[in-house]
């Protein structure tokens, strides 16, 4: 299949959806509050491509809820030739993907993360996945969780969950605090064994993602809570930031390679705590 194919199908997708996930999320809020919706270009004198990030805060269920779609191309930066594949022969790149953070109100429901994205070099491949991450513990919805995680992954291939679940506990580590981020899920990279086949796993996370959220938030969203749960979510949060502020790959990725500063920070929670 043509490069130039590849790049619009997967850049549609991953706009189409962004438009469905906010049309969920819309639907399950009860104020009604309408995204604040900004477009952005990653090179302002000449043509590299940007993206858009929308924002919705201080929802009855939403605390702050980001979801962000980007189509970007141009050159990486000297230093970073050698790191990526594919770019030590030819440093010109082109990228797109969906980014999704939810914080919720409701501490009793999770914090929940999901991104994928088609990356081109002289090589070209996917990456991505899907995490949560509670502020109080619930074995019932954690086992749930990775029962549909393991569901979706087995009906590509049996041992991608093992695999991608491994992937993910293994990253969203908190090496200085020697804890985990949250309960899990799967991550994935340098996905390029057969397009057609990897394209149709990474648009299947994506509608998985779309199914989890909503069956979640619907469980949870009239139980009660005290603010004692909401403290400990405030401090669950500040172990969210460090995270996302001294790993997460692509918090780096975009920030070196003169990304939009807002966007890739829209995953940071409105308000944390630290003792």
């Amino acid at each position: 299949m043509d490069l130039e194919i590849k790049k619009d199908l997967t850049s549609n997708w991953f706009k189409t959806l962004q438009n469905s996930i906010c049309a969920s999320i819309y639907d399950l809020e009860p104020k009604k509050l309408k995204f604040k919706s900004t477009s952005w270009k990653r090179n302002l004198k000449k043509d590299e491509g940007g993206g858009e990030y929308r924002i919705l805060k201080d929802g009855k269920v939403f605390d702050k809820v980001g979801v962000n779609f980007s189509k970007v191309y141009g050159k990486f930066p000297k230093q970073f030739h050698k790191n990526i594949l594919g770019a030590r022969k030819d440093p010109r790149f082109w990228a797109s993907g969906i980014s999704v953070v939810m914080h919720m109100r409701n501490p009793l429901i999770p914090a929940m993360h999901f991104n994928t994205r088609y990356i081109c070099t002289t090589k070209d491949w996917f990456g991505g996945g899907m995490d949560v991450t509670p502020s109080k513990k619930d074995d019932i919805e954690k086992k749930d969780f990775h029962k549909i995680l393991k569901k979706m992954c087995d009906k590509h291939n049996r041992n991608y969950y093992k695999k991608y679940k491994k992937w993910c506990d293994e990253y969203f580590y908190l090496a200085h605090r020697k804890e985990p981020r949250g309960i899990g899920g799967i991550f994935f990279d340098y996905k390029k064994d057969n397009f057609q086949k990897d394209f149709n796993f990474v648009r299947d996370v994506g509608t998985t993602f779309q199914l989890i959220f909503q069956k979640i938030i619907k469980k949870k969203i009239k139980q009660k809570w005290s603010s004692k749960d909401k403290e400990i979510q405030y401090f669950k949060r500040g172990r969210y930031t460090e995270f996302n502020l001294l790993y997460d790959r692509g918090t780096k990725f975009g920030l070196q390679t003169g990304g939009n500063v807002e966007g890739i920070l829209m995953s940071l929670p409105p308000l944390a705590k630290w003792k």
